[in-house]
């Protein structure tokens, strides 16, 4: 079985808006649908969960049933970071999993996942157990010791910039998460499942990205959906 475990928690400040950034609209329809519907209309996720702000359950499940959005299963309460509520959404899906089921963790506000990033995601992570949505990056690097010089770069093909979808074998993730909080290993307020993988130990395996896969953090971020939403790919291109 696979499982997209959605993190819709956050409260959205920097968005500076009255409800949180993942329920806004965008013609006519909330930012989380847009997300939902991915993974509704992928073949190859059996259900949804949904780490939810408090007080927005009801609203939520009224959306999903307004849409259709059919493979929402749960929809449970969020964390005061990313990490609690990650982990609120795998302890929930213990009594519900088998160690081999994977589990998809993306972020509400990440509307744009396209059908081939969440495909070969599941693919690594059959194949390695973990897999991390992934892009090179394609700017120079460079290290500075006082904020104004530098003698010393950063080749840019050892970096890879990380987003969600990532995904996990369930055994594998429930074991670090237990660990994590009872250890106090990798649970700061910045960090997620991937940093959280690797302070335990673990290699990780990239899996594809895209520039398309914006996270909305701020009102730019959503004029940018706007724009993508309208977008339509020249006939010359490839």
């Amino acid at each position: 079985m696979n499982i997209a475990l959605i993190i819709a928690g956050g409260k959205g400040q920097r968005m500076q808006q009255e409800i949180p950034k993942q329920f806004l609209n965008v013609n006519d329809k909330p930012v989380i649908i847009y997300t939902l519907e991915h993974f509704q209309n992928h073949p190859g996720i059996d259900a949804i969960e949904v780490v939810c702000l408090d007080g927005w359950h009801d609203i939520l499940w009224a959306y999903a049933k307004q849409f259709g959005i059919d493979k929402l299963k749960w929809v449970i309460l969020g964390g005061e970071t990313a990490q609690e509520s990650i982990r609120n959404g795998v302890v929930n899906l213990r009594e519900v999993c088998d160690s081999e089921d994977i589990i998809i963790i993306h972020d509400g506000i990440r509307p744009l996942v396209e059908d081939f990033v969440l495909t070969d995601v599941l693919v690594q992570c059959k194949k390695y157990g973990n897999a991390v949505t992934s892009m090179p990056y394609n700017e120079q690097i460079f290290v500075t010791v006082d904020g104004e010089t530098t003698t010393e770069y950063v080749p840019r093909d050892t970096l890879r910039r990380v987003s969600t979808p990532q995904a996990y074998r369930f055994d594998k993730l429930l074991w670090a998460y237990e660990k994590a909080f009872s250890e106090n290993i990798g649970i700061q307020a910045s960090t997620y499942a991937n940093t959280l993988m690797v302070e335990l130990g673990e290699r990780l395996h990239f899996a594809a990205g895209s520039d398309k896969n914006i996270k909305l953090t701020t009102k730019d971020d959503l004029e940018l959906f706007k724009a993508y939403m309208k977008m339509e790919k020249d006939s010359w291109l490839r």
